[in-house]
């Protein structure tokens, strides 16, 4: 109910200052109208949005692909800068299509994830400011950069179109295509037919291409890593072995990646093939990176694992779990934003959009931000660790896990309670691990008939039982402190060097047996619980 009210209260505030924001922006013209007396000029009317989605770089790129593939090359001629000394019949599609040709021929786009998605494009460049390299046109002269240009015309919003000059480098530097034998062997119906802008052909090529560069680089690495394998004594402890065991699955496949960018740039191969598998294949080139530092982690953890387990640090162990959960949360998200900015999402409105909702986000999900807290005050003050035997609150057990949002605590019922870490954090902790040595503090009760020379002899024989035990630490206390209805009462205060449970109880069983032996030997008895009565003869029956 709690969490209810808090997320409607939120919403009621988001709602109230847009509305506020709203109603100030529709009062200030008239309040500037009125103000004096005075008439206020008219303001200038905003830029209308680019039609063709040219904002960035980047888009200029994707929509000139995208215009390529559809074969619509009159809208591809808007992506071209027009040439300022020829007629506009000559700038048409006709210019468009021919644009295509000569980059299928010799020319390739930067892969997307590398191109600018910034309105003003990348300002460190070297270029001016006016202008971004989107891609290489390769001639007989050497390569050619295809330059954008950023246009601000009067009344339209800025974008960024091909520019003129480079068009008219690419037109004068022509590349000679010559057909790969892979491409004559194959037959002239897959050249001729076009699927998505692009012969067929050149589909199956690139796709061959990636698999053989992913299968080749997979085999190399696997028989690397049986090389390593057979060259190490003890494979499972090796740091080499486990190393390649770990990286070499995501390097192979992030490897390939890069020789199918770099191959298929020197295939004389379909643009927009190209640039559409290019797209693709950076998604796969994210995904192995996650992969390999998702593996990398698991790796280092547990190598440090297994040596805080032999050094007993049990306390850097908790650290190292949530750590480790840490880490692979900020790779997923990192990952995450990665693959969705190369799939074409604008990641920089959804992080705005974020900000927006951040105070309703912060209300809503308070409890999971106390539990967040709660988690990294437990590891920071470490109160207890995993492993360790304690009762919090009412719970008595063993710590099994402490994760970012709650313990896990395994009771001596075998049964799992789990708290979360913000009450963990602010209730009572009692660890009965970490103490160094355990209490004997029995009371010893003899019958009323022990004598005070006996009672002194018995003292005596304790006294010496536990200073002769190499278990009990100096300084143990021996008293007889009380006479009280049915027994004479000793009181024994000694601690038993060991931290240990188990090998306590072994400990105490034995000093009890001493204490017991000594007793014995001094002819004095324990104390039962005894009640005597007394009884009269009533004065009238005598």
């Amino acid at each position: 109910m709690l969490a209810q009210s808090l997320r409607a209260l939120a919403g009621f505030v988001f709602a109230l200052l847009v509305g506020f924001s709203q109603c100030a922006q529709a009062q200030v013209p008239a309040l500037a109208a009125v103000s004096g007396g005075e008439k206020t000029a008219p303001q200038a009317a905003a830029p209308s949005p680019d039609l063709f989605g040219r904002d960035t770089p980047r888009a200029l790129a994707t929509g000139l692909v995208a215009a390529f593939g559809a074969g619509d090359y009159e809208r591809a001629a808007q992506y071209l800068e027009p040439f300022a000394d020829r007629p506009a019949t000559a700038q048409g599609a006709a210019r468009a299509q021919r644009l295509q040709r000569e980059l299928d021929r010799g020319g390739s786009l930067l892969p997307f994830a590398a191109l600018s998605n910034q309105a003003t494009g990348t300002i460190e460049d070297g270029l001016p400011v006016d202008q971004e390299r989107i891609g290489t046109f390769k001639s007989r002269i050497g390569d050619i950069p295809l330059i954008a240009r950023r246009l601000e015309p009067e009344g339209a919003k800025p974008h960024w179109v091909l520019s003129a000059h480079s068009l008219e480098a690419v037109a004068q530097q022509r590349a000679q295509r010559a057909d790969s034998p892979l491409i004559s062997a194959l037959p002239d119906a897959l050249n001729e037919t076009r699927v998505g802008g692009a012969p067929v052909a050149d589909w199956l090529i690139l796709v061959l291409l990636a698999a053989v560069a992913f299968v080749s680089i997979r085999v190399v690495f696997a028989l690397l890593e049986r090389l390593i394998h057979a060259l190490v004594s003890d494979p499972e402890t090796s740091k080499a072995y486990r190393f390649a065991h770990a990286a070499f699955p995501p390097l192979s496949l992030y490897l390939a990646v890069i020789a199918f960018f770099v191959a298929m740039n020197q295939l004389q191969l379909a643009i927009v093939a190209r640039q559409t598998l290019g797209r693709y294949a950076g998604i796969v080139g994210w995904v192995a990176f996650a992969w390999f530092v998702w593996r990398l982690i698991d790796m280092g953890s547990a190598l440090w694992s297994a040596r805080m387990a032999r050094n007993d640090r049990r306390r850097a162990m908790s650290a190292l779990v949530f750590a480790r959960r840490t880490g692979k949360t900020l790779l997923v998200v990192f990952a995450l934003v990665a693959v969705l900015d190369t799939v074409g999402v604008n990641v920089t409105t959804g992080i705005a959009a974020l900000g927006i909702g951040g105070l309703a986000l912060a209300l809503g999900a308070q409890k999971t931000i106390e539990n967040l807290v709660g988690s990294v005050t437990v590891i920071a003050d470490e109160p207890v660790r995993v492993g360790d035997f304690c009762k919090v609150g009412e719970v008595l057990g063993t710590v099994e896990d402490i994760g970012m949002r709650s313990t896990r605590i395994r009771t001596n019922e075998r049964t799992v309670v789990t708290i979360p870490n913000g009450a963990f954090s602010s209730q009572q902790i009692e660890n009965y691990s970490r103490r160094d040595r355990f209490l004997l503090n029995p009371t010893i009760r003899l019958a009323h008939d022990t004598s005070a020379a006996r009672m002194r002899s018995v003292l005596s024989a304790i006294r010496t039982a536990l200073d002769d035990d190499e278990h009990v630490t100096d300084g143990a206390r021996v008293r007889f402190v009380d006479v009280s209805a049915y027994s004479l009462d000793i009181e024994i205060f000694a601690y038993i060097q060991t931290f240990d449970y188990t090998l306590s109880l072994e400990m105490r069983e034995q000093v009890l047996l001493k204490i017991m032996d000594a007793i014995a030997a001094e002819g004095a008895s324990i104390a039962l619980p005894t009640q005597t009565v007394v009884m009269k003869t009533p004065a009238s029956a005598a």
